[in-house]
């Protein structure tokens, strides 16, 4: 397993996709959550995903990311993903509180394991090296979640903190 920087993200949205999906299919539809969505997709209906996720994943990818890393198998094939949002200012992120929109912020996004590699340790390793780049780059890590996913407990047992509640979300800090 290596972990990749993306230099063109759009590039491998397609491919971004059908590893979304895969985790829609591998966590029965409970993520992404698509909150969006009156009608949510079944797990087996790939083209009514694609149609409600492509275009929420092309604004991220263009307008959202500042960093996006893949972790592939030896095969080539995605297994993992985490984006870095650090630049908040100019951007649409309303889920963002205003309390923490600083130079100091940096947000772990997009990051998820395909349900086949769960409990190998690669989640670790992504959110691990989420956590060292934005320290290397002088940011706190937060990351912005709903409180009823598997990752809001994952995240207080990697050591994160919640700090507040916002919208549906809740926000954890990364302690030292």
């Amino acid at each position: 397993m290596r972990i990749e920087r993306v230099d063109e993200p759009l590039e491998l949205k397609d491919e971004l996709v059908r590893f979304v999906f895969r985790i829609y299919q591998g966590t029965d539809g409970a993520y992404p959550a698509l909150e969006w969505v009156e009608n949510k997709p079944s797990t087996d209906d790939f083209d009514g995903f694609r149609e409600i996720y492509e275009p929420f994943l092309e604004f991220r990818l263009k307008d959202e990311f500042d960093e996006l890393y893949v972790l592939r198998d030896d095969g080539g094939k995605i297994a993992g993903t985490i984006a870095l949002v650090y630049n908040l200012r100019g951007k649409n992120l309303w889920w963002v509180p205003e309390e923490i929109k600083s130079e100091k912020t940096g947000l772990i996004e997009f990051f998820m394991v395909d349900p086949a590699y769960k409990g190998r340790g690669y989640g670790s390793q992504l959110l691990g090296f989420a956590i060292q780049r934005l320290r290397e780059l002088g940011k706190v890590p937060y990351v912005i979640t709903f409180p009823e996913l598997e990752a809001y407990s994952y995240y207080i047992k990697k050591g994160f903190a919640r700090v507040m509640d916002y919208k549906e979300f809740v926000v954890l800090k990364k302690g030292d």
